[in-house]
């Protein structure tokens, strides 16, 4: 498995090291709420009911869709945009 730097994935969806912390930090705890939404689901069928899947679609909306559609993951942009700030980063 190759060893890939701190920067290297960032520029790949175009974004710099601490813009990618602070969204894949958000991602995080959006999915940290969606699984104690689950827990207290579990315990309280009645509480929660739509919560976490709500969650998980809107990660999904944000991450696969608009990965497909050439938009870069974490920014609403075009794919032209994100080319751009791939070759200044360099």
């Amino acid at each position: 498995m190759k060893k890939m730097s701190f920067v290297e994935h960032p520029a790949s969806v175009g974004e710099s090291y601490l813009t990618h912390l602070r969204h894949a930090s958000g991602f995080s705890f959006s999915m940290f709420r969606g699984g104690l939404a689950c827990m207290v689901h579990a315990i309280f069928p009645f509480l929660f009911t739509k919560t976490a899947s709500g969650i998980v679609a809107s990660l999904y909306t944000r991450m696969v869709t608009n990965r497909a559609a050439g938009v870069s993951i974490h920014r609403r942009t075009t794919p032209a945009a994100a080319a751009r700030r791939r070759i200044h980063a360099a």
